[in-house]
């Protein structure tokens, strides 16, 4: 994505998450890595009342990389949004060159290629340790690790062995955007194998109350995990 976005000569990233987004935090270290402005939209995806929310974390450190950080009370939706439009739209009007980078860059023309690699190392390993993983489980919200993953594992035939667990509390949107995006990266990798829904296999039982905020089981999870093997894990993806 970014090699693109240095070639179409563009002097401004602009992409869109929620507060706390780890992608967001990644685009505005990126920019200030190789010398361009960073435009975030920071939509309100998780009800938190808590006001250190929206000055601490990942915003903090995206305001300390000198992104622009643009705060929008616009709920949770994994789609392309209208504040993200309005920051392009923006940007062009004050004589900046905007390159385009979508939520998580899921739906982004490379979204999806980074995770097509993980299986070729996943191969790698599972030669060297001599054995066969019989399931990947990923965690799923705005769909481009998963969709990479299932082409990459596509090519041995094991794309349906990737199994997806929604974190959006969107599994019909999310499973369609998988879907989408998985198409899209094998047409870019000459894959050769037609991808169809059934080859999304995504589980819905857990992303309840809502994105971002853990449910009871959730949390007795995160705890069993720690107090059992001293692994930490969060509370929107992970646990």
């Amino acid at each position: 994505i970014i090699p693109d976005a240095i070639a179409s000569n563009a002097d401004t990233l602009v992409s869109i998450g929620g507060v706390q987004s780890n992608h967001t935090r990644m685009v505005a270290a990126v920019a200030a890595k190789i010398g361009m402005k960073c435009l975030l939209v920071q939509e309100s995806w998780v009800p938190h009342e808590d006001a250190g929310y929206y000055r601490v974390g990942n915003i903090l450190l995206s305001r300390i990389m000198a992104a622009e950080v643009r705060l929008v009370d616009q709920g949770f939706d994994i789609g392309i949004r209208r504040s993200w439009q309005e920051a392009l739209d923006d940007v062009k009007a004050r004589g900046g060159r905007p390159y385009a980078i979508p939520a998580g860059a899921s739906v982004h023309k490379y979204g999806g290629l980074g995770y097509v690699q993980f299986a070729q190392e996943v191969r790698a390993q599972e030669k060297q340790l001599g054995f066969a993983f019989d399931y990947i489980i990923v965690c799923t919200v705005t769909g481009s690790t998963q969709a990479g993953m299932v082409v990459g594992f596509a090519q041995d035939g094991r794309q349906r062995n990737v199994v997806g667990i929604d974190a959006s509390a969107t599994p019909e949107q999310a499973s369609a955007q998988v879907l989408d995006i998985a198409k899209n990266t094998a047409k870019l990798v000459g894959l050769g194998t037609h991808l169809t829904k059934d080859d999304v296999v995504l589980l819905n039982a857990y992303a309840y109350p809502c994105y971002g905020i853990p449910s009871r089981e959730t949390k007795e999870a995160i705890r069993l995990c720690a107090r059992l093997e001293g692994m930490i894990t969060d509370p929107v993806y992970e646990g």
